[in-house]
């Protein structure tokens, strides 16, 4: 038998209120729950994927993800949740058509009705701007020519690459392990190079930024890192990235 109605006591934490990060992620994107790690707990992500292409990880996938008709619509199917703002989080969509088209791509975010938009390779550029670094080593998980257009985007914006290496790697991206990324940033980091960046956002980094860096004496940045710092950086948010140099530099209030 159930006790008699009475006032209902609800034990436990307050409901925290919550703000929402709209995500526009490739259709094969597998690290949902690697960009949840950087949320404060008073942010939600609302994800939504591009339309499937059937073509492996190449110039012209990449090209395929950044079409700004796409990106127009499935940011209006983000917005529904009415998020603060949406991110598009994929890094050669964001970097293969150049600085002229990641300026389309969020100008497309934009004329969808976000009320305000970042991309991946827009916040690694913001990233290195307000870090003040311009001389970078690159890892990425790419074939050679999807690799070179993100030299190229990088060269627009006046950040010079010293060393670059590419793992070759035309699909299942996300099955890369950590000991695999490690060994490329060995064989990538010259004394030359003032910080790291490890591209594509179905590379997993999280708990390797904070190791790297102290092993390394230098700023780690990565793809999921950047689109996730960019995002939150726009509405004013601290991400949860303790022991992480971008998040230390530019929000010193993070957890």
């Amino acid at each position: 038998m159930f006790p008699e109605r009475g006032a209902l006591e609800i034990i436990g934490p307050e409901l925290v209120s919550q703000r929402g990060v709209g995500v526009v992620a490739p259709f094969d994107f597998a690290l949902d729950r690697e960009l949840w790690r950087w949320a404060p707990d008073d942010i939600s992500l609302y994800m939504t994927r591009l339309p499937f292409v059937p073509v492996p990880v190449t110039v012209e996938m990449a090209s395929e993800l950044s079409d700004p008709d796409r990106v127009r619509r499935a940011t209006k199917d983000v917005l529904a949740p009415e998020p603060l703002v949406v991110t598009y989080a994929c890094a050669s969509g964001s970097f293969v058509g150049g600085a002229g088209g990641e300026r389309e791509l969020h100008a497309s975010m934009m004329s969808a009705g976000a009320p305000s938009a970042t991309t991946t390779s827009g916040g690694l550029v913001e990233a290195l701007r307000i870090l003040g670094l311009n001389r970078i080593a690159v890892v990425t998980p790419y074939i050679d020519s999807v690799t070179e257009r993100l030299l190229t985007f990088l060269a627009e914006h006046r950040v010079e690459v010293v060393s670059s290496v590419g793992l070759g790697l035309l699909d299942h991206i996300w099955k890369v392990g950590y000991a695999e990324i490690v060994q490329a940033v060995t064989a990538v980091d010259v004394p030359e190079a003032d910080a790291l960046f490890i591209s594509c956002t179905n590379v997993p980094t999280y708990d390797i930024i904070g190791p790297l860096e102290r092993w390394l004496g230098k700023p780690v940045l990565t793809a999921n890192q950047v689109t996730m710092w960019s995002a939150l950086h726009a509405i004013g948010s601290p991400m949860m990235a303790t022991g992480q140099w971008l998040a230390q530099v530019t929000q010193p209030h993070a957890a």
